[in-house]
């Protein structure tokens, strides 16, 4: 279905903004009179510098921080393109702040990073009539089939749900088969659907049950219900001896509290490298998590304790930026169904330092592995559903 757009940019620009906002979205050169809201009613300017502003939940992480650079440093060097990134945002409330500024600030297009409340960013920017897309996670299939015939809701490109689920799965077999008896886990963080599901999947591939299941959709309803990992419910043939969760803030005394339940390894679902390698390195325990190929972690896998890791090269959100920009520029692609398209991709595993260089190298620096003459491939008034449904899956 259709949602009538509520044409709100006049009025908050004509009450709410000063001169200094209307320079732009972000910190580049003056722009041009702001987008048109009707969608597809007018192509861009080649000359016009398009602005797309980026919802971001993580700001220190490594795959946050190499999906910035992959950005800010290549596209925007080869592209007309600027993008302004929020603070982290960490409810709702900041993320629908972020988008009424971006679109009083003339912003084209907004991508989302973060994902306290997807519903409300795609009903925003409905109002607004400023073109959406996620690159990181995915609406579950009920949102999926509420939003896909939004006007201004191109599409979200990422792991599906399932593919969180079965990444977080492969990572706890992997353990599993290892003859580990015991380990501790970080993630599950509220309530982003992502870590959810990894952590589900986790539980599953130990050979464990939650509540008695080992179903996906039990498990995930219930950690939702709980708000975290009740260690208690999980029952079978590894022991999970300590589980904590947090954004950046959980405590050394927790870190500590779980290492000194001598686990034999450390699960993250997300983050750990960031901010758990020094102490698991030094307290010897083998520890995996799902993150991207970065330098940082190239270290920890070859000279520390990080034993696997689950990630995404930092160009696989070149795809969500052409379907962006296509959108600015007139071509809003759709699938056959007339909805907004949504591609799930893959991780890529590395248990050993050869293996991740083939993939870290693979995606650096001026050469990544969506690289300019790959996007422009994907980005053109005559680029089609099947052209990016064909190259993505190639990827």
């Amino acid at each position: 279905m259709k949602k009538k757009v509520t044409k709100l940019f006049g009025i908050v620009a004509a009450c709410v903004l000063s001169m200094s906002m209307l320079m732009g979205c972000g910190t580049g050169a003056a722009t041009d009179a702001p987008a048109s809201t009707e969608a597809g009613s007018e192509t861009t300017d080649a000359g016009k510098t398009v602005k797309i502003g980026v919802l971001v939940a993580d700001v220190s992480g490594e795959e946050a921080q190499g999906f910035r650079s992959y950005y800010e440093n290549y596209v925007a060097a080869n592209y007309n393109v600027e993008f302004d990134y929020t603070d982290a945002l960490q409810s709702a409330e900041e993320e629908k702040s972020a988008i009424e500024k971006f679109a009083s600030q003339g912003c084209d297009a907004i991508i989302s990073l973060s994902s306290s409340d997807r519903a409300m960013q795609i009903e925003t920017c409905e109002d607004y009539g400023v073109y959406y897309a996620i690159a990181s996670g995915v609406l579950d299939d009920e949102q999926y089939e509420t939003y896909k015939g939004y006007e201004y809701f191109v599409g979200q490109v990422g792991p599906s749900n399932e593919t969180e689920f079965m990444a977080g799965k492969a990572m706890g077999e992997y353990f599993k088969n290892q003859g580990v008896s015991s380990v501790a886990m970080y993630g599950a963080f509220i309530p982003n659907p992502m870590h959810v599901y990894r952590a589900a999947g986790v539980i599953a591939g130990l050979g464990d049950t939650y509540g008695g299941t080992d179903d996906m959709g039990a498990i995930v309803g219930q950690i939702f219900e709980d708000q975290g990992v009740d260690i208690s419910k999980v029952e079978g043939d590894v022991n999970l001896v300590a589980y904590l969760q947090g954004y950046g803030d959980t405590t050394t005394d927790e870190l500590n509290a779980a290492i000194q339940k001598n686990p034999e390894a450390f699960i993250s679902v997300g983050m750990a490298t960031t901010f758990f390698t020094q102490p698991l390195n030094e307290a010897g325990i083998p520890f995996s998590d799902i993150d991207s190929f970065t330098s940082m972690n190239g270290s920890a896998i070859k000279e520390g304790k990080l034993c696997y890791l689950a990630g995404k090269y930092s160009s696989s959100i070149g795809p969500t930026f052409a379907l962006v920009m296509n959108a600015v520029n007139g071509n809003v692609i759709r699938d056959s169904e007339g909805n907004a398209v949504s591609f799930s991709q893959n991780y890529l595993v590395a248990t050993d330092g050869d293996t991740f260089d083939t993939y870290f190298v693979s995606d650096n620096g001026d050469a990544p592995i969506y690289d300019k003459e790959t996007l422009d491939s994907i980005i053109g008034e005559d680029v089609t559903y099947d052209d990016l449904a064909a190259l993505i899956s190639s990827k």
